[in-house]
Order: C-alpha cells, then structure tokens, then sequence
C-alpha cells in the first residue's frame, strides 16, 4: 500500500466495553444495570442540577460541561471494573490507594487518545482536572443516581437494597443543606422516579403532580 494505515485508537473500545461491566455485582437485582446506563443517567442529572443552579440559585455553571464531565466521570472502570462503595471506603488507607488506582486508569484511558487529541480530553477524563464546584456537583448527581437505582430496587421488594437507601439519605442530606439545587432536585423529580406506568400517566393528567399511595 502506498499510504500508511492510520494506528487505530482503543480509546472508543474501551469506552464502549463499559455497557458489559455490571454495577452491583455484589447484590441482588430486579433490574440488572451497567456503567454505561449509569453514567447516562448521572449526566442527565448533572445536566438538571446545573441548570437548576443557575436558574434559580444564581449559579454561573455550564450544564453542557456538567453533563459531559458525568459522562466520563466512570471512566477509570473501563480498566478496574466497578467496585462497591463499601469496600472502596472500607478505611482510608484503602480508599487512597484505590483512588490512586483510579488516577492511573484515567492516565492509561488518556493515552489511549492520538496524541492530538490528548489536550481537549484531560480536563474532562482526568479527575483531578475537575474543577471542586463541578466535581462536587457530579458526586450528587452519582448519589441521585444510586438513590433512585435503590427506591427502584425497594419497589419490588428487593431487601438487597434497604442498606443502600439508609446509608445514602445522610449523604444526600448533607448536599441538600450544601446545594440547594438538589433539595430541590429531590422535592421536584425523584419521587416519580419508581412510579408506575399508571401512575405517571395519572400524574401527567393531574395538575396538583402528587404522587399517590
């Protein structure tokens, strides 16, 4: 051939691997999740958070960069799998090597990139890039995500999940009282998250938007 083939990145592989790596692995579940749905649904919420911020809190935050910043921010599982919080924060000298661990598979993830393109991902792939008011941010849009994942979990009476519940509400707790957009957040939308199909429509149709019994 008279033109050198192009090196293929791996970087999109691996990204797209991530839909075959199961989130509570541990645990019982009625609906079976994966990274990839995960980090979807934590961008949309980021996405709403910021906005919300914004409109309605005097916030100058980008919900575009938000949301893109959720869609990486499970990137170091394309290498380390996902592993529960229990463990991860089992002590803190685990917990700082794990996140170590972490780094270093975000770093391989990068260099997975052609070289021109390094530049544009490390602000959003590399954790320590990330400014503390979106990193912050992002951390409740996860915990949202694992809320509404377990109420879910609970409405079919799956047991597996009532620790989970329980040791997230003091988390979200305390970022409710931090960032006021997720108080608001969780009084507006989350509710409506484990209702049926009936019952949403119902909801739709009624214009007091309260969630039966």
């Amino acid at each position: 051939m008279s033109e050198t083939k192009k090196r293929q990145s791996t970087f999109l592989a691996w990204l797209v691997r991530m839909s075959l790596i199961k989130r509570w692995a541990l645990m019982l579940c009625f609906r079976k999740e994966n990274v990839s749905e995960h980090s979807h649904q934590t961008a949309v919420i980021a996405h709403m958070l910021a906005v919300i911020r914004n409109r309605l809190y005097g916030g100058d935050l980008d919900p575009n960069l938000a949301a893109t910043l959720a869609i990486y921010h499970e990137v170091s599982e394309s290498k380390l799998q996902d592993l529960n919080s229990r463990t991860k924060y089992m002590t803190p000298e685990f917990t700082k090597q794990y996140k170590r661990l972490e780094h270093i598979a975000e770093q391989e993830c990068l260099q997975t990139l052609p070289t021109e393109l390094r530049e544009d991902f490390a602000p959003l792939i590399i954790h320590d890039n990330v400014q503390p008011r979106y990193q912050k941010l992002i951390k409740a849009a996860d915990l949202l995500s694992a809320y509404i994942k377990a109420n879910d979990e609970l409405r079919f009476n799956n047991r597996e999940f009532t620790h989970v519940k329980d040791g997230l509400e003091p988390r979200l707790a305390e970022f409710c009282r931090e960032l006021p957009e997720v108080r608001y957040f969780m009084d507006t939308f989350v509710e409506c998250c484990w209702a049926t199909v009936d019952q949403l429509t119902g909801l739709d149709q009624d214009k007091t938007g309260r969630l039966g019994s």
